[in-house]
């Protein structure tokens, strides 16, 4: 159990938040969330002892283990895979060391026997006899082959890194959990064992995400930090989003039409109350007027961009063909006759090898050219391209935002320019920033806005949701999903692919391909099987 009471944070003169009283609870799971800058991953740090609020206290009892997922990837470079997970209960890895030590000395005394047996009844209440076993399990939950376990951490590539640091905070059964974006760098498989760890796990589970799937499949409540306030919910992210959605909308009413409808719903109550064949419906009735409530309602104050892609020109019946294209990258090869013919309306998410989904992009994108093969556009197909790195449109480059995104306008009026820019939350003095200096989340939005203001109706784009909040996030998969065109994409948000595409095609690592007539959700069925 964790105790939150009035704590606060200013932190370089600005205040994130204020009078926050929580309590978390074992059982359950609390996801954190909030627009980027609120405070999300200060707060849990706050709550892991790693940084002291400005006022107030958190409490935990004495006898409770607290577990965090470290983020410094080469911190544990000196150790062994097997160990640095093990390092997740500290005081088992001290006591096992601690043990080898003293079976290793030439001397030993019957001081030391006494010594070696104390440690051997703690380690045997702390189960280390399967501390091993345990940590070799979670790693290959994670992704990690026994053939990795040995090795040391230098020798990790920076996700492999990762998925050892995360299982090492599982490790060794925490009574409070703290994970700041634990699916960062994790495939699919390894999400899904995570979620189902996660909601099998006793203690009390705190998380920060922007993954809205995994929010929505492990969280009982949800912490919303927002007009510099923290504030607990109970249930999932959509759960919350709904309401605030709701709240939101009765909040723009007018107060006479919300009163209208709080009558109405009062006097349905009094009519049927008595009426036993209308007595469940009277409940329903009653349950809505509940939350209605303005106090029980999470009230927000987010701002969701504007994002539309609304194709100039409908697209004919020749969208796309691909021929065996094959490419090879600082001799790997990353595609291997690669052949797939996209017909029209089709929205096909790409999995698999990363790097091997970015060469294909740039291919299409006629950025690089296929060491063999061909492709060819419809004659009706116009395209436009989100690339996963965005540095050659920002680095080095001395204009303003509006200056930036007037290259790209079709209209140069600076009133149709300022209310597009702040339909994307641009606004105030904001245009006139360098876009040198923008944040990682603020050029997505502008590459995002030359997209919208190309009228294409053949959208590529590569990771699109990196960089991006929860709210940009949900504003760009409500887009895809009503663009009338095509879309090949990539994402390593689960909801995004979810409901966005509807076919599926893989690329393995030997660079060939397995093409997936399906949504997300089947596709995963058929390749867990496997």
């Amino acid at each position: 159990m964790v105790t939150v009471s009035n704590v606060s944070l200013t932190f370089g003169g600005q205040k994130l938040f204020s009078g926050a009283d929580l309590k978390f609870l074992p059982g359950n799971c609390y996801g954190i969330i909030g627009a980027n800058g609120a405070g999300k991953s200060t707060f849990l740090r706050i709550l892991s002892g790693e940084l002291e609020p400005t006022t107030g206290t958190v409490t935990i009892p004495p006898n409770e283990r607290m577990s965090t997922l470290k983020q410094d990837q080469f911190a544990y470079d000196a150790y062994p895979v097997l160990d640095t997970v093990i390092m997740g209960n500290q005081r088992l890895y001290d006591i096992m060391k601690e043990k080898d030590a003293l079976y290793a000395k030439p001397d030993f005394s019957d001081e030391d026997g006494e010594k070696a047996a104390e440690l051997e009844g703690e380690f045997a209440e702390m189960d280390g006899w399967n501390a091993e076993s345990d940590a070799s399990m979670l790693l290959t939950g994670l992704g990690i082959s026994p053939d990795l376990q040995s090795m040391p951490m230098a020798d990790l590539t920076g996700g492999d890194k990762f998925k050892v640091l995360l299982a090492q905070a599982l490790f060794g059964h925490p009574d409070i959990l703290l994970l700041d974006e634990p699916t960062n760098n994790l495939d699919n498989r390894s999400v899904a064992w995570l979620e189902n760890f996660l909601m099998d796990f006793p203690g009390t589970l705190i998380v920060v995400s922007h993954d809205r799937w995994f929010l929505n499949n492990i969280c009982t409540h949800i912490v919303d930090i927002d007009y510099s306030q923290v504030k607990m919910y109970v249930g999932n992210y959509d759960f919350w989003y709904e309401s605030s959605k709701i709240m939101q909308s009765l909040m723009n009413d007018q107060k006479k039409r919300r009163e209208d409808k709080i009558r109405e719903l009062q006097a349905f109550i009094q009519r049927f109350s008595s009426n036993k064949s209308k007595a469940k419906q009277a409940t329903s009735r009653r349950k809505l007027l509940d939350q209605l409530t303005v106090e029980q309602m999470p009230a927000s104050s987010r701002r969701y961009p504007w994002v539309h892609f609304c194709p100039e020109r409908e697209a004919g019946k020749d969208i796309l063909t691909v021929n065996d294209i094959s490419y090879t990258q600082d001799g790997i090869q990353l595609l291997k006759d690669v052949s797939f013919v996209v017909t029209k309306g089709q929205k096909i998410a790409l999995v698999g090898n990363e790097q091997a989904q970015t060469a294909l992009f740039r291919i299409l994108a006629e950025e690089i050219q296929p060491d063999s093969g061909s492709f060819k556009f419809g004659v009706t197909i116009s395209t436009s391209y989100f690339p996963k790195d965005n540095s050659a449109y920002f680095d080095g480059c001395d204009l303003t935002m509006m200056e930036w995104f007037a290259q790209y306008s079709p209209e140069q009026l600076e009133t149709y320019m300022r209310g597009f820019l702040g339909r994307m939350l641009f606004s105030g003095d904001d245009v006139y920033k360098p876009v040198s200096v923008l944040s990682g989340g603020e050029k997505v939005r502008c590459m995002l806005s030359r997209m919208m203001l190309s009228g294409a109706n053949f959208l590529m784009l590569d990771q699109p949701t990196n960089h991006l909040d929860l709210e940009s996030i949900t504003a760009v998969n409500n887009a895809l999903i009503s663009f009338p065109g095509n879309v090949i994409f990539t994402s390593q948000d689960h909801q995004f692919i979810t409901t966005v595409a509807d076919r599926i095609l893989e690329i393995h690592d030997d660079g060939t391909i397995s093409d997936y007539y399906c949504n997300y959700e089947e596709y995963l069925d058929k390749t867990m099987q496997k």
